[in-house]
Protein backbone atom coordinates (compact mmCIF):
# COMPACT_ATOMS: atom_id res chain seq x y z
CA UNK A 1 0.00 0.00 0.00
CA UNK A 2 1.07 3.72 -1.06
CA UNK A 3 2.26 5.66 2.26
CA UNK A 4 2.64 9.39 2.68
CA UNK A 5 4.80 11.34 5.44
CA UNK A 6 2.75 13.86 7.39
CA UNK A 7 3.40 15.78 10.24
CA UNK A 8 1.72 13.78 13.37
CA UNK A 9 1.35 15.68 16.98
CA UNK A 10 1.93 12.74 19.95
CA UNK A 11 -0.05 14.64 23.27
CA UNK A 12 1.05 13.15 26.62
CA UNK A 13 0.34 14.22 29.90
CA UNK A 14 3.62 15.05 32.25
CA UNK A 15 4.14 16.13 36.11
CA UNK A 16 6.30 18.80 36.44
CA UNK A 17 8.79 18.99 39.66
CA UNK A 18 8.83 22.44 41.85
CA UNK A 19 11.19 23.87 40.22
CA UNK A 20 10.07 22.81 36.50
CA UNK A 21 6.07 24.14 37.85
CA UNK A 22 7.59 28.02 38.36
CA UNK A 23 10.29 27.99 35.43
CA UNK A 24 7.01 26.99 33.47
CA UNK A 25 4.43 29.23 35.16
CA UNK A 26 7.78 32.42 34.25
CA UNK A 27 7.54 31.46 30.42
CA UNK A 28 3.75 31.25 29.99
CA UNK A 29 3.29 34.52 31.59
CA UNK A 30 6.35 36.18 29.25
CA UNK A 31 4.63 34.31 26.57
CA UNK A 32 1.20 36.06 27.41
CA UNK A 33 2.84 39.48 27.73
CA UNK A 34 4.63 39.39 24.18
CA UNK A 35 1.37 38.07 22.70
CA UNK A 36 -0.74 40.81 24.61
CA UNK A 37 1.50 43.51 23.75
CA UNK A 38 2.31 42.56 19.92
CA UNK A 39 -1.49 42.44 19.60
CA UNK A 40 -2.09 46.21 21.46
CA UNK A 41 1.14 47.85 18.91
CA UNK A 42 -0.45 46.08 16.00
CA UNK A 43 -3.93 47.50 17.04
CA UNK A 44 -3.16 50.85 17.26
CA UNK A 45 -1.22 51.13 14.61
CA UNK A 46 -4.45 49.94 12.28
CA UNK A 47 -6.73 52.35 14.19
CA UNK A 48 -4.16 55.18 14.21
CA UNK A 49 -2.23 55.35 11.18
CA UNK A 50 -4.59 52.59 8.83
CA UNK A 51 -0.71 50.36 8.63
CA UNK A 52 -0.60 46.91 8.96
CA UNK A 53 2.17 45.95 11.17
CA UNK A 54 4.78 42.56 9.97
CA UNK A 55 5.86 39.68 12.06
CA UNK A 56 9.31 41.12 11.44
CA UNK A 57 8.61 44.78 12.87
CA UNK A 58 7.16 42.55 15.70
CA UNK A 59 10.33 40.38 15.76
CA UNK A 60 12.41 43.49 16.49
CA UNK A 61 9.91 45.05 19.18
CA UNK A 62 10.71 41.97 20.99
CA UNK A 63 14.23 42.21 21.14
CA UNK A 64 13.80 46.35 21.96
CA UNK A 65 11.20 44.94 24.88
CA UNK A 66 13.98 42.59 26.26
CA UNK A 67 16.29 45.83 26.32
CA UNK A 68 13.76 47.82 28.35
CA UNK A 69 14.51 48.12 32.13
CA UNK A 70 10.92 47.77 32.74
CA UNK A 71 10.57 44.18 30.90
CA UNK A 72 13.92 42.66 31.13
CA UNK A 73 12.73 39.74 32.78
CA UNK A 74 11.48 38.85 28.93
CA UNK A 75 15.33 37.25 29.15
CA UNK A 76 14.70 34.73 31.56
CA UNK A 77 12.62 31.77 29.35
CA UNK A 78 13.69 30.53 26.33
CA UNK A 79 13.55 32.67 23.08
CA UNK A 80 11.78 30.33 21.31
CA UNK A 81 8.39 30.52 22.88
CA UNK A 82 8.24 33.87 22.94
CA UNK A 83 9.16 34.29 19.01
CA UNK A 84 6.70 31.35 18.68
CA UNK A 85 3.69 33.63 19.93
CA UNK A 86 4.27 36.27 17.88
CA UNK A 87 4.08 33.72 14.78
CA UNK A 88 0.98 32.21 16.24
CA UNK A 89 -0.58 36.28 16.34
CA UNK A 90 0.47 36.20 12.44
CA UNK A 91 -1.04 33.55 12.16
CA UNK A 92 -4.34 34.36 13.74
CA UNK A 93 -4.17 37.76 11.48
CA UNK A 94 -3.86 35.78 8.45
CA UNK A 95 -7.06 33.85 9.09
CA UNK A 96 -8.79 37.27 10.28
CA UNK A 97 -7.61 39.15 6.88
CA UNK A 98 -9.31 36.00 4.94
CA UNK A 99 -12.14 35.98 6.88
CA UNK A 100 -11.69 31.99 8.16
CA UNK A 101 -11.98 33.91 11.89
CA UNK A 102 -12.62 36.59 14.40
CA UNK A 103 -9.93 40.09 15.03
CA UNK A 104 -7.68 37.89 17.37
CA UNK A 105 -7.98 38.13 21.16
CA UNK A 106 -5.85 39.08 24.40
CA UNK A 107 -5.26 36.64 26.65
CA UNK A 108 -6.18 36.46 30.16
CA UNK A 109 -4.16 35.23 32.65
CA UNK A 110 -5.82 32.04 34.76
CA UNK A 111 -8.75 31.90 32.05
CA UNK A 112 -7.81 30.05 29.53
CA UNK A 113 -5.50 27.13 28.43
CA UNK A 114 -1.61 28.39 28.86
CA UNK A 115 1.12 26.88 26.25
CA UNK A 116 4.21 27.50 25.10
CA UNK A 117 6.08 26.30 22.06
CA UNK A 118 9.72 25.35 21.86
CA UNK A 119 11.39 24.80 17.92
CA UNK A 120 14.03 22.15 18.00
CA UNK A 121 17.04 24.03 19.29
CA UNK A 122 15.53 25.12 22.32
CA UNK A 123 14.72 21.52 23.62
CA UNK A 124 16.80 17.73 23.30
CA UNK A 125 15.42 14.50 23.03
CA UNK A 126 17.37 11.83 24.13
CA UNK A 127 16.89 8.08 24.93
CA UNK A 128 13.43 8.89 25.21
CA UNK A 129 13.31 11.62 27.37
CA UNK A 130 12.47 15.74 26.61
CA UNK A 131 14.35 18.67 28.16
CA UNK A 132 13.91 21.81 27.52
CA UNK A 133 15.61 24.67 27.54
CA UNK A 134 16.97 26.54 30.42
CA UNK A 135 15.67 23.64 32.87
CA UNK A 136 17.87 20.89 34.53
CA UNK A 137 15.70 18.11 34.46
CA UNK A 138 13.98 16.15 31.51
CA UNK A 139 10.20 16.18 32.00
CA UNK A 140 8.55 13.27 34.08
CA UNK A 141 6.50 12.00 30.90
CA UNK A 142 4.04 9.30 30.93
CA UNK A 143 4.34 7.70 27.08
CA UNK A 144 1.21 6.27 27.20
CA UNK A 145 1.81 5.27 23.48
CA UNK A 146 5.13 5.00 21.82
CA UNK A 147 6.55 7.72 19.21
CA UNK A 148 7.45 5.90 16.28
CA UNK A 149 10.50 4.09 15.62
CA UNK A 150 12.98 6.91 15.13
CA UNK A 151 11.49 9.68 15.00
CA UNK A 152 12.57 13.27 16.00
CA UNK A 153 10.76 15.74 16.96
CA UNK A 154 10.72 19.10 15.16
CA UNK A 155 8.98 21.02 17.79
CA UNK A 156 7.09 20.71 20.93
CA UNK A 157 4.64 22.43 22.63
CA UNK A 158 3.83 22.48 26.54
CA UNK A 159 0.75 23.81 28.19
CA UNK A 160 -1.47 23.74 31.08
CA UNK A 161 -5.26 23.49 31.02
CA UNK A 162 -7.59 25.40 33.21
CA UNK A 163 -7.56 22.18 35.41
CA UNK A 164 -4.25 22.49 36.65
CA UNK A 165 -3.08 19.39 34.48
CA UNK A 166 -0.01 19.71 32.09
CA UNK A 167 0.52 18.09 28.56
CA UNK A 168 3.27 18.11 25.99
CA UNK A 169 2.40 18.11 22.61
CA UNK A 170 5.40 16.40 20.15
CA UNK A 171 5.25 16.96 16.56
CA UNK A 172 7.13 14.19 14.65
CA UNK A 173 7.15 13.20 10.75
CA UNK A 174 5.60 9.79 10.61
CA UNK A 175 4.51 7.68 7.31
CA UNK A 176 1.38 6.55 7.34
CA UNK A 177 -0.27 3.72 5.06
CA UNK A 178 -2.96 4.30 2.99
CA UNK A 179 -5.78 1.95 3.71
CA UNK A 180 -6.94 -0.72 1.49
CA UNK A 181 -8.92 0.59 -1.48
CA UNK A 182 -13.15 -0.23 -0.68
CA UNK A 183 -16.00 0.32 -2.54
CA UNK A 184 -18.26 1.39 0.17
CA UNK A 185 -19.13 4.66 0.52
CA UNK A 186 -21.70 6.21 2.93
CA UNK A 187 -23.87 9.40 4.01
CA UNK A 188 -23.23 11.10 6.83
CA UNK A 189 -26.13 13.11 9.06
CA UNK A 190 -25.37 14.77 12.32
CA UNK A 191 -28.22 15.07 15.02
CA UNK A 192 -28.90 15.73 18.54
CA UNK A 193 -30.82 12.48 19.19
CA UNK A 194 -28.58 10.47 17.46
CA UNK A 195 -25.28 11.71 17.03
CA UNK A 196 -25.17 10.67 13.49
CA UNK A 197 -27.10 8.65 11.04
CA UNK A 198 -25.95 6.90 8.55
CA UNK A 199 -27.04 5.71 5.28
CA UNK A 200 -27.06 2.73 5.99
CA UNK A 201 -29.76 2.80 8.19
CA UNK A 202 -27.26 2.91 11.43
CA UNK A 203 -27.58 5.33 14.08
CA UNK A 204 -24.49 6.09 16.39
CA UNK A 205 -26.46 7.75 19.92
CA UNK A 206 -25.27 10.42 21.39
CA UNK A 207 -23.55 9.93 24.45
CA UNK A 208 -24.26 13.73 25.57
CA UNK A 209 -21.60 13.36 28.12
CA UNK A 210 -22.21 17.33 29.47
CA UNK A 211 -25.80 16.51 30.09
CA UNK A 212 -24.41 13.30 31.91
CA UNK A 213 -21.89 15.43 34.19
CA UNK A 214 -24.66 18.45 34.43
CA UNK A 215 -25.72 17.87 38.03
CA UNK A 216 -21.86 17.59 39.17
CA UNK A 217 -21.16 20.50 37.10
CA UNK A 218 -23.85 22.28 38.45
CA UNK A 219 -22.99 21.83 41.88
CA UNK A 220 -18.82 22.75 41.79
CA UNK A 221 -20.75 25.73 40.60
CA UNK A 222 -22.96 26.70 42.31
CA UNK A 223 -20.08 26.37 45.63
CA UNK A 224 -17.69 28.36 42.80
CA UNK A 225 -20.94 30.65 42.96
CA UNK A 226 -20.33 31.15 46.90
CA UNK A 227 -17.06 32.24 47.68
CA UNK A 228 -15.63 35.36 48.07
CA UNK A 229 -13.83 37.05 44.98
CA UNK A 230 -9.54 36.88 45.13
CA UNK A 231 -10.29 33.91 47.85
CA UNK A 232 -8.03 31.14 47.97
CA UNK A 233 -11.39 28.76 48.22
CA UNK A 234 -12.36 30.42 44.89
CA UNK A 235 -9.13 29.85 43.13
CA UNK A 236 -9.55 26.22 44.13
CA UNK A 237 -12.79 25.84 43.19
CA UNK A 238 -12.34 27.36 40.01
CA UNK A 239 -10.31 24.49 39.60
CA UNK A 240 -12.90 21.69 40.57
CA UNK A 241 -15.40 23.56 37.93
CA UNK A 242 -12.59 22.81 35.51
CA UNK A 243 -11.64 19.72 36.09
CA UNK A 244 -15.93 18.64 35.49
CA UNK A 245 -15.52 20.47 32.23
CA UNK A 246 -12.12 18.55 31.01
CA UNK A 247 -13.33 15.49 32.02
CA UNK A 248 -16.34 16.07 29.91
CA UNK A 249 -14.08 17.24 27.04
CA UNK A 250 -11.80 14.55 27.22
CA UNK A 251 -14.90 11.40 26.99
CA UNK A 252 -16.27 13.10 24.02
CA UNK A 253 -13.04 14.04 22.24
CA UNK A 254 -12.06 10.16 22.68
CA UNK A 255 -15.92 8.94 21.48
CA UNK A 256 -15.46 11.44 18.28
CA UNK A 257 -11.83 9.83 17.51
CA UNK A 258 -13.30 6.40 17.50
CA UNK A 259 -16.19 7.35 15.48
CA UNK A 260 -14.04 9.24 12.89
CA UNK A 261 -11.17 6.54 12.82
CA UNK A 262 -13.80 3.91 11.74
CA UNK A 263 -15.94 5.77 9.25
CA UNK A 264 -12.57 6.42 7.59
CA UNK A 265 -11.24 2.98 7.80
CA UNK A 266 -14.61 1.52 6.31
CA UNK A 267 -15.63 3.53 3.84
CA UNK A 268 -14.08 4.97 0.36
CA UNK A 269 -15.92 8.09 0.58
CA UNK A 270 -17.30 9.80 3.63
CA UNK A 271 -20.45 12.40 2.42
CA UNK A 272 -21.17 14.72 5.37
CA UNK A 273 -23.56 18.74 5.61
CA UNK A 274 -21.23 21.62 5.60
CA UNK A 275 -23.10 22.93 8.58
CA UNK A 276 -22.77 26.56 10.01
CA UNK A 277 -21.98 25.66 13.13
CA UNK A 278 -21.60 29.15 14.33
CA UNK A 279 -24.50 30.31 13.36
CA UNK A 280 -26.74 27.09 14.62
CA UNK A 281 -25.62 27.93 18.20
CA UNK A 282 -27.37 30.92 17.95
CA UNK A 283 -30.59 29.09 18.82
CA UNK A 284 -30.34 29.56 22.66
CA UNK A 285 -32.91 26.26 22.98
CA UNK A 286 -30.72 23.92 21.16
CA UNK A 287 -26.73 25.61 21.89
CA UNK A 288 -26.07 23.43 24.23
CA UNK A 289 -26.92 20.65 22.53
CA UNK A 290 -25.19 21.18 19.62
CA UNK A 291 -21.79 22.53 21.29
CA UNK A 292 -22.16 18.98 23.66
CA UNK A 293 -22.45 17.00 20.22
CA UNK A 294 -19.46 18.80 18.64
CA UNK A 295 -20.31 18.47 14.96
CA UNK A 296 -17.51 20.47 13.72
CA UNK A 297 -14.88 18.86 15.70
CA UNK A 298 -16.07 15.59 14.21
CA UNK A 299 -15.47 16.63 10.71
CA UNK A 300 -12.19 18.18 11.33
CA UNK A 301 -11.60 14.77 12.53
CA UNK A 302 -12.92 12.94 9.92
CA UNK A 303 -11.11 15.66 6.95
CA UNK A 304 -7.63 15.17 8.22
CA UNK A 305 -7.86 11.15 8.67
CA UNK A 306 -9.33 11.11 5.31
CA UNK A 307 -6.65 12.97 3.96
CA UNK A 308 -4.07 10.66 5.82
CA UNK A 309 -5.31 7.52 4.46
CA UNK A 310 -6.21 7.78 1.09
CA UNK A 311 -10.34 8.41 1.48
CA UNK A 312 -12.31 11.05 0.16
CA UNK A 313 -14.46 13.13 1.95
CA UNK A 314 -17.21 15.68 0.18
CA UNK A 315 -19.11 18.09 2.17
CA UNK A 316 -22.40 19.01 0.31
CA UNK A 317 -24.63 22.48 0.00
CA UNK A 318 -25.81 23.35 3.61
CA UNK A 319 -28.83 24.86 2.04
CA UNK A 320 -29.68 21.38 0.24
CA UNK A 321 -33.09 19.79 1.68
CA UNK A 322 -31.68 16.31 2.45
CA UNK A 323 -34.53 15.84 5.27
CA UNK A 324 -37.34 16.87 3.01
CA UNK A 325 -35.99 15.07 0.07
CA UNK A 326 -37.70 11.43 -0.93
CA UNK A 327 -34.66 9.40 -1.72
CA UNK A 328 -36.82 6.76 -3.29
CA UNK A 329 -38.25 9.62 -5.98
CA UNK A 330 -37.04 12.93 -5.62
CA UNK A 331 -39.90 14.42 -4.16
CA UNK A 332 -39.52 17.16 -1.72
CA UNK A 333 -42.15 18.35 0.58
CA UNK A 334 -43.09 21.92 1.35
CA UNK A 335 -43.09 21.42 5.54
CA UNK A 336 -41.53 19.52 7.67
CA UNK A 337 -40.68 20.08 11.44
CA UNK A 338 -38.15 18.79 13.35
CA UNK A 339 -40.60 17.11 15.38
CA UNK A 340 -41.70 14.79 12.62
CA UNK A 341 -39.77 12.05 12.61
CA UNK A 342 -41.30 9.70 9.98
CA UNK A 343 -42.94 10.96 7.06
CA UNK A 344 -44.74 9.00 3.86
CA UNK A 345 -43.85 10.66 0.66
CA UNK A 346 -46.52 10.60 -2.22
CA UNK A 347 -44.93 7.60 -3.91
CA UNK A 348 -45.58 5.21 -0.94
CA UNK A 349 -42.54 5.37 0.48
CA UNK A 350 -41.95 5.48 4.24
CA UNK A 351 -38.99 7.62 5.66
CA UNK A 352 -37.15 7.36 8.97
CA UNK A 353 -36.03 11.29 8.96
CA UNK A 354 -32.95 11.00 9.65
CA UNK A 355 -32.21 7.67 7.65
CA UNK A 356 -33.48 9.33 4.40
CA UNK A 357 -30.96 12.53 5.18
CA UNK A 358 -27.98 10.56 5.03
CA UNK A 359 -29.60 8.44 1.93
CA UNK A 360 -29.84 11.79 -0.14
CA UNK A 361 -26.34 13.18 1.60
CA UNK A 362 -24.93 9.97 0.04
CA UNK A 363 -26.39 10.24 -3.39
CA UNK A 364 -25.56 14.30 -3.88
CA UNK A 365 -21.86 13.30 -2.38
CA UNK A 366 -21.17 10.77 -5.08
CA UNK A 367 -22.83 13.22 -7.55
CA UNK A 368 -20.86 16.25 -6.51
CA UNK A 369 -17.47 13.94 -6.10
CA UNK A 370 -18.29 12.83 -9.98
CA UNK A 371 -19.22 15.97 -11.17
CA UNK A 372 -16.80 18.37 -9.61
CA UNK A 373 -18.04 21.14 -7.14
CA UNK A 374 -19.91 22.86 -9.62
CA UNK A 375 -22.95 21.15 -8.95
CA UNK A 376 -25.83 22.78 -6.90
CA UNK A 377 -28.72 21.14 -5.58
CA UNK A 378 -31.77 22.86 -5.74
CA UNK A 379 -33.24 24.65 -2.61
CA UNK A 380 -36.44 24.22 -0.97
Amino acid sequence: MASKVVKRAYRYRFYPTEEQRDQLARTFGCVRYVYNRALAERSRAWSQEQRRVTHAETDKMLTQWKREQDTVWLTEPSKGPLQATLRNLQGAFDKFWRKQGGYPNFKKKGRSRDSATYFANCFSFRDGQVKLAKQAEALDIRWSRPLPEGAQPSQVTVSRDAAGRYHISILVEEAVTEHEPTGATVGVDVGITSLCTLSTGEKIRNPRYERRDRERLAKAQRRLARTQKGSNNRAKMRVKVAKVYARIADRRRDHLHKLSTRLVRENQVVAIEDLSVRNMVRNHNLARAIADASWAQLRSMIEYKADWRGREVVAIDRFYPSSKTCSACGHIVDILPLSVREWICPCGAVHDRDVNAAKNIQALGLSVLACGDGVRPPRA
